[in-house]
C-alpha cells in the first residue's frame, strides 16, 4: 500500500528504505526514556492520565483520503494508496474537570529560537476559535537537542503570530519562551505533566 504526504511525497519510500538499512548492530539502548519522540512521550502522559482517571485527552486521528482500491475477494478490500491529508485543526483534545482542554505539540532541533512556520494557520485560526469559546487551549513546544519541553498558553502564541503577520521575526526565542512559558519537568508517570502546569493556572 502507498501513502502520500499532502505534499506529494510518497510515505512507503522511507519506510522500504528505512527498513532496508536496519542491522541489528544498528540498535542503541535508551536509558531514561531518553529519545523518545514529543508525541511518545504526550500520548503515553495522556494514557496515564485516563487510567488513573485524571483526564481523558486524545490524539486526534490523522485523516486520510483513499485513492486506489482492490478487491481480491468479494469480502475483502485491500487499500492500494492513500494520501495523509493535512490536518484542519490541533492534534489534541479532550477534557479536564469539566473543562474542554485543546492543544498542539511541536519540536525543533534549534536551541535559541522556536520557528513559527512550525504552524499552520488553520491552526492558528482553529485556535482562536477555541479561545473564543472560554476553551483552555496550549501547545507544548520541546527543544529535541536539550529535551525540554515547555507549556506555553495559546494567547501567547497568538501575540508572536501577529508579530510576525506585521513584519517582525518568525519565529520565539528562546528567552521568549523561558520568559512567557512554563518548563515542564520530564517524570516518569505521568512523563509530560501539563495538568500540573493547568491546575496552577486555572481555577475550577
Amino acid at each position: 500500500m502507498t501513502f502520500h504526504y499532502p505534499n506529494g511525497k510518497r510515505y512507503t519510500a522511507e519506510l522500504t528504505k528505512a527498513a532496508s538499512t536496519y542491522k541489528p548492530k544498528d540498535v542503541k539502548w535508551s536509558y531514561g526514556k531518553r529519545g523518545m519522540t514529543l508525541e511518545e512521550d504526550i500520548n503515553e502522559t495522556n494514557q496515564y492520565y485516563l487510567d488513573q482517571e485524571i483526564a481523558v485527552i486524545h490524539k486526534k486521528p490523522t485523516p486520510v483520503q483513499i485513492v486506489n482500491v482492490d478487491y481480491p475477494k468479494r469480502s475483502a478490500a485491500v487499500i492500494k494508496e492513500a494520501y495523509f491529508k493535512q490536518a484542519s485543526t490541533t492534534d489534541y483534545n479532550g477534557v479536564y474537570k469539566g473543562k474542554y482542554i485543546d492543544f498542539e505539540a511541536k519540536e525543533t532541533k534549534q536551541q535559541t529560537s522556536f520557528p513559527l512556520k512550525n504552524f499552520h494557520k488553520h491552526q492558528i485560526e482553529h485556535i482562536k476559535k477555541v479561545l473564543n469559546q472560554k476553551g483552555i487551549c496550549f501547545v507544548l513546544l520541546r527543544f529535541s537537542m536539550t529535551e525540554e519541553v515547555y507549556y506555553l498558553e495559546a494567547d501567547q502564541l497568538l501575540s508572536f503570530w501577529k508579530r510576525m503577520e506585521d513584519g517582525g521575526r518568525k519565529s520565539i526565542t528562546k528567552q521568549e519562551i523561558d520568559q512567557y512559558g512554563r518548563l515542564i519537568p520530564l517524570g516518569f508517570q505521568p512523563r509530560i505533566d501539563y495538568i500540573k502546569i493547568i491546575d496552577s493556572l486555572y481555577k475550577f
